[in-house]
This record gives structure tokens, sequence and C-alpha cells, in this order.
């Protein structure tokens, strides 16, 4: 059996892209050419699945990244490997579970998902990016030397940001009617939000890297190729129903309350915890989340190309599919 590269996580978000991408980044000559590409899922039979299935060179497997063990890496002797993490308070724990089965079986290299870098510290006030900088301090441990990594730092994914627009359009040409548009961005603050499936490219470029070394330990910042405010995002609203927006709520996070309504309530999680998720845009509104923060490795690596107009056109083109 080969060495293969493990991307845990292949159908979600960000994973898809590293399984379409990286295949076609391994050079036919290069030392990473016989290397198998093993994209792991819960759900083998899901429609993304079974289209990642199609691709050469690339083993589905289904099983749940946080029962992953040493033993299970070693027999599939993954040597490099692609965790786009969930955000759940539970994550540190299996997240440096994960890690540590990683360093314990010998993986050379792991490419990790992040959250926005101006969050990523000790005293965020909200729970997940506190657990990544706790993961991205276990991996910078001199315990943890053996084990090269990456952590990706992407900025807010525009598909959540733009949402609410291409609903908004959507209802409008339907009805001709106007709810209150619900915009988590300020109105004035610029913000480099990014594409997910930008952030996977990225990832397989790493990952496809012949010598790792030059990028171990970093903490690359992903943004989106332009910024963005509230104030454009409703302009582009305008141009497309041909008709002023009406009443607009900017640094709105009342989706938390849902979120908490419908995903945690039943599950006792910490009210306190859920509800810090309000404070995560804090930082993009004090304008620290603008494209100026882009890590210039990555615009070498790959940089990303696609715009917030991009994202809304293909939100607004869902309707027909």
């Amino acid at each position: 059996m080969s060495p293969s590269i493990l991307i845990a996580g292949a159908t979600g978000n960000t994973g898809r892209a590293v399984t379409q991408t990286l295949p076609r980044l391994l050079d036919s000559k290069g030392p990473l050419s016989g290397h198998r590409i093993i994209a792991l899922t819960r759900s083998s039979s899901s429609p993304v699945a079974q289209d990642l299935a199609k691709i050469p060179g690339v083993e589905l497997i289904e099983k749940n990244w946080v029962d992953i063990t040493a033993d299970w890496l070693r027999e599939h002797q993954v040597v490099r490997a692609f965790i786009a993490s969930h955000n759940e308070p539970n994550q540190f724990a299996e997240e440096s579970t994960f890690h540590f089965n990683a360093l314990d079986a010998g993986v050379e290299y792991v490419v990790r998902i992040s959250t926005t870098a101006a969050n990523v510290r000790p005293d965020c006030p909200v729970f997940y990016p506190r657990q990544h900088w706790a993961i991205e301090t276990l991996l910078g441990s001199p315990e943890f030397d053996d084990l090269k990594w990456t952590s990706l730092q992407p900025n807010v994914f525009s598909p959540f940001v733009m949402a609410s627009a291409a609903e908004f359009i959507k209802k409008y040409r339907k009805t001709g009617e106007q709810d209150t548009l619900r915009l988590i961005l300020s109105e004035d603050a610029p913000v480099g939000i990014i594409d997910p499936d930008e952030v996977g490219i990225i990832a397989a470029h790493l990952l496809s890297q012949d010598d790792t070394s030059m990028h171990n330990k970093a903490k690359y910042v992903l943004n989106g190729p332009e910024d963005i405010t509230g104030k454009q995002i409703v302009d582009m609203i305008e141009q497309h129903i041909g008709a002023h927006v009406k009443d607009v709520s900017f640094k709105d996070v009342s989706f938390i309350d849902m979120l908490y309504e419908y995903q945690y309530a039943a599950t006792k999680q910490s009210k306190n915890v859920i509800y810090s998720i309000k404070r995560a845009a804090e930082t993009s509104w004090e304008g620290k989340c603008s494209t100026s923060t882009t890590s210039p490795e990555i615009l070498e690596l790959a940089a990303p190309k696609r715009s917030p107009a991009d994202t809304l056109k293909t939100l607004l083109e869902e309707r027909f599919m």
C-alpha cells in the first residue's frame, strides 16, 4: 500500500475544494506522485460524496474524523492530512485528539482550518476562536515539533454574509414585498469576505508542496480579493431589484437566537457560551478584517479571485437548480 494524504471532512465547506483540487496538483513526476488521496466523509451516499468518488485518484471512505486513531492512520499510511474541524464547544478536545494521534502515528504535515485571524487570541470574548488559539498553541509547543503544520485563518465566508441579500432579492422579485434586510456587516467597515472553495484550493496547494518546511508553524490570514461593506451590499441589492431598500439592520446577529433555540437548547449546551458568538463580528465592525491583512504567501500560492458579486450571483442562480 502506498502512502496517503487524508482529507478529513471531504464533503464540507472547504474540504470539497481540497478534494477536487489536490489530484490536479500532484506532479506525476514529483515525490508525491504515488500517494493516494483518502477523502473522508460521514455519508458516502450523499450526492457530494458520490461526485467526489468519481475523481481519479480519490478513495472515498465513510468515517467520522473524530473516531480516527493513531492505529488507523498507520494502517492507511497517512503522511499528510487536512482537517476542518467543527466549532462546537467540545472542539478542542476532539481536534487536539486528532493532532495527538497524528503525531503518535508519524504523520508528517497537517493543514488545518482556523477562523478569523483578529479573533484568534486568548482574550477573545467568543468561545470558538479561543479554542483555535489553544489548538495553535498546542501545535506550536516543543512536544509537537515532529509534526509540521500550517493553520489557515480565513475571514468570514462570503455565502454566509451574502445569503440574506440573495433571499431579499428573491422575495422581492417574487412578491414585490420587502422585509427588513438583516446584514451581519456594519454599514461602513470594509471586510474581505472569502469563498470557502478558495480556502480549500489554498489548502490543496499547501498539501501538494514537495517541501512543506517553509510553511511549518505558519498561521496564514486569508481574505477574498476585495473588501465590501454593508452599504455596498445594499447598493448591490438595489441594482438587482431596481428599487430602494427601505429598512436595513446592520450589525445584525439576531440569527444567534434561532441558532441556540433550534440547535443547542435541547442539548443543554451553555447558553452563555453559545451566545458569545454574538460578539464574533466585532473585530470586523472595528475595521480589523480587511483585505490589507492577507498574508503575502497566500497571494503567491493561489490568490483568491471570487468577489462578493460572484457569490451573490451564484446564490441567486440556486433558485433554478
